[in-house]
């Protein structure tokens, strides 16, 4: 179990938070009014068309960001790792979301204040440029993605959302497992792509020594044939 009360010290005190270099009076500022929720795995975050009341900060778990296509088959269009913001596009844009989040296991979000948050923007404006900074990331990311995703073909959709997984959570302490365990159905709304399609496409990686498959557990035994493949797309 996952421990809410130390929620809110995370997202303020871990190395590469937006928070850790402010003053104690500062972070008891943003504390005073923040509030830390516990989330079951496949539990709604937020909705989309919701109005952002806070900004949301993932202390603990996985979270995806999920959006449904004029098919209503459902994308993922972001993964968050914990210490990150999921939800500040629509914060600083003061509109409703346009995509919704749902926990992909057991996981804490801490959400802050509006005010104190802004109060604290305006006190130290290089946690504006840091915030700046994970937006322009993440806007790198998406472009990127999305050139992939519509123009590789399925082998090269698969191993680059594979690698997209490694490099947002790594791997277990074997080195080769990720440290994610989605469901078929979620692998393929992250390589956009039919549930089947992702379902045989990690078979066939399987049969060619690319990766080792038991279940949700994904192992990579190839990691340069399986980068091999995302360059081929």
């Amino acid at each position: 179990m996952v421990d809410v009360i130390q929620a809110c010290k995370t997202c303020l005190e871990t190395p590469g938070s937006v928070f850790e270099n402010l003053s104690q009076e500062e972070k008891d500022l943003l504390t005073r009014r923040h509030t830390s929720r516990f989330y079951k795995k496949g539990e709604m975050i937020y909705q989309i068309g919701e109005r952002p009341v806070g900004i949301l900060c993932l202390a603990f778990g996985k979270v995806k960001i999920i959006k449904e296509g004029v098919t209503g088959r459902e994308q993922i269009v972001r993964l968050a790792r914990p210490v990150g913001f999921i939800g500040y596009r629509a914060f600083f844009a003061e509109e409703n979301y346009l995509a919704s989040a749902v926990a992909i296991e057991d996981s804490v979000v801490c959400q802050f204040n509006r005010e104190d948050l802004l109060a604290t923007i305006h006190k130290r404006p290089e946690i504006t440029m840091l915030i700046m900074k994970s937006l322009a990331n993440e806007l790198g990311i998406s472009h990127d993605r999305t050139v992939n995703l519509t123009q590789k073909h399925i082998r090269g959709r698969l191993a680059e959302s594979l690698l997209f997984l490694v490099n947002t959570y790594g791997f277990e302490e074997d080195g080769m497992t990720i440290r994610a365990y989605l469901s078929r159905e979620d692998i393929a709304n992250l390589s956009n792509m039919t549930t089947s399609n992702a379902i045989r496409t990690l078979s066939i990686f399987s049969d060619e020594d690319v990766l080792d498959v038991q279940g949700r557990s994904i192992k990579v035994v190839n990691e340069s044939r399986l980068l091999r493949i995302c360059e081929l797309g």
